[in-house]
């Protein structure tokens, strides 16, 4: 085969993967000319394994970046508020949008994106399974397009699904509400056994299938039913038991420092189940999660290196905040251990002592690495407030200084500062952490027919413990009015996985996201889900619009 008709058969191939899981409006005449045998050939010894690649490519951009699917799960929660600071950050007014819960069903182009790159992955994943792959390298592509099923379900409700074999002429089936769960629980549970044991978390991994599992029995409720969902006690057996299971074997512990999870060497972490893998120093196939903290921090917040340190864009709110249940403010002592870790506003090496940033939540004055103050780009202090306009349309001299930024991702200062942005940051982008397994079993237990509170509070306080937390002496799962009391089993999920595109998700199944929130008003369901782009539904008409839109 010459390089035409490949470079043509690699075209031809990408086209009919898109088409044939999201279209049916085909001219009668699509062919190939060429067979799978050829094609496979083509594709040389290694050509499997490179499909597998790209559906591995595909997981980590979409999840690196507070403005991609992120932004439908946090700024359209209470953990996100991404403010118009006089011209920037206005988008169309996307991000009030998605705040205040006021898209239609044409969405807007956050929306559309998240659609889209899940079903690419959902694309390349089912690709695979089309080029003779061995038993595990099948079960890692089903994994991967299981992880892109379940999400696609918990954001839009529904999910296309076509196998390789299948007429490209037919729409593909959509799956929703229980078929849906059931389906990815039978996906999941049916390639475990073949899953290499070897994989570490960079791949699909057996403990990864069994968190996904769990996420699927927990959510089981809320998928069939998000206005008032409901727990069946065997769901909860079964998030118990397989939780128990990764718990006890040995293989995760609680980190040291809690920002060891995030830092530019966090490929180190015994917490983390599974991420997608980048290198310092290299752009290959890096996820963009410098976009991490440079769509957080001002533009001024780091100068030696980076003339222009951030964004000034994604934001937290005091409420969060107070959510620690902490009164003060977090010292400058690099070993303050008065103050939950996960708050943050300590010194980090190779952190706070290059460029002056901190960890977590930075709220007040900002200072440089050698404690001169920061100033904003009219000359003010740089301090940190959390006075929003509530039209989030933010005007006058301190406009740039408003909202608490978020420095969870702790910046690579690598390369003498060369990898802190462009493309070439070496932090592992998070996906399932140990933490949430131990939460989810947790909640599990609280939810089950015979609770057992005591045993949820003695895994919580476990975990606080090691996030050097004063213990908690008694917790509920959620107080209805208040979605920011510190003792409820609900916060502490908020204090543990902030900014890990869980929010949306867990105040569904607690039952609190329409409620009134600060910058938020009540809402009805219609916004319980996110509408099914136009262009999707005229390519497939098994998908139907969803309610309210």
């Amino acid at each position: 085969m010459n390089l035409y008709k490949l470079v043509k058969f690699t075209l031809s191939l990408s086209i009919a993967v898109v088409i044939g899981l999201g279209c049916t409006k085909l001219n009668q005449n699509l062919n190939s000319t060429l067979t799978n045998e050829q094609a496979t050939n083509a594709l040389g010894a290694n050509g499997t394994q490179l499909l597998l690649q790209t559906a591995y490519n595909d997981v980590g951009g979409p999840f690196s970046d507070p403005g991609r699917i992120s932004a439908l799960e946090e700024v359209t929660a209470d953990e996100s508020v991404v403010p118009t600071r006089a011209g920037d950050w206005d988008d169309n007014g996307k991000w009030r949008a998605l705040k205040l819960q006021t898209f239609g069903p044409e969405g807007v182009d956050v929306i559309i994106n998240a659609f889209n790159d899940l079903n690419k992955l959902n694309f390349d994943a089912t690709n695979v399974l089309a080029f003779s792959p061995t038993k595990g390298q099948a079960a890692e592509a089903r994994f991967l397009r299981a992880f892109s099923l379940y999400k696609l379900l918990d954001l839009f409700g529904q999910f296309p699904f076509r196998n390789p074999g299948d007429n490209l002429l037919n729409a593909p089936k959509v799956y929703s509400g229980d078929s849906a769960v059931n389906f990815i629980i039978s996906e999941l549970t049916a390639i475990i056994p073949d899953l290499p044991p070897t994989n570490g978390m960079d791949k699909a991994n057996i403990d990864a299938a069994n968190t996904l599992l769990m996420k699927l029995y927990l959510n089981r409720g809320a998928f069939v039913n998000r206005e008032a969902p409901t727990f069946d006690d065997a769901d909860m057996q079964k998030v118990i038991t397989l939780g128990n299971a990764i718990i006890n074997s040995g293989k995760y512990s609680y980190s040291a420092n809690y920002f060891d999870n995030f830092s530019p060497t966090n490929s180190n972490s015994k917490e983390i189940i599974f991420a997608s893998p980048n290198t310092s120093g290299v752009s290959t196939n890096n996820t963009g999660i410098h976009n991490m903290w440079w769509a957080t921090l001002h533009y001024n917040s780091y100068k030696p290196l980076a003339p222009q340190s951030g964004w000034n864009g994604f934001s937290t709110t005091a409420d969060f905040y107070n959510s620690f249940g902490i009164n003060g403010t977090p010292t400058e002592t690099p070993t303050d251990t008065l103050l939950d870790q996960r708050i943050g506003g300590r010194h980090y090496k190779g952190v706070t002592d290059v460029s002056g940033l901190r960890t977590g939540l930075l709220i007040g004055q900002q200072y440089y690495a050698d404690g001169s103050k920061v100033k904003d780009r009219k000359g003010n202090l740089l301090i940190f407030n959390t006075n929003f306009s509530p039209d989030l349309k933010e005007t006058g001299p301190l406009l740039e200084d408003v909202g608490i930024r978020v420095l969870k991702y702790l910046p690579d200062f690598s390369g003498n500062g060369k990898n802190y942005g462009g493309g070439t940051s070496g932090n592992w982008c998070v996906l399932y952490r140990y933490s949430d397994v131990v939460l989810m079993v947790a909640e599990a237990k609280m939810r089950a027919s015979a609770p057992d509170n005591a045993g949820a509070l003695a895994l919580v306080n476990d975990l606080r413990s090691a996030r050097k937390a004063a213990p908690m002496t008694s917790m509920v799962l959620v107080n209805p009015n208040n979605l920011n009391d510190p003792n409820t089993l609900l916060a502490e999920r908020g204090r543990e996985l902030y900014w890990e595109l869980m929010r949306r998700t867990d105040l569904i199944r607690f039952g609190m996201f329409m409620k009134a929130w600060y910058l938020k008003p009540a809402s009805d369901a219609t916004h319980l889900v996110f509408p099914i782009p136009a262009t999707a539904l005229a390519a497939n008409p098994n998908l139907k619009q969803n309610p309210g839109y």
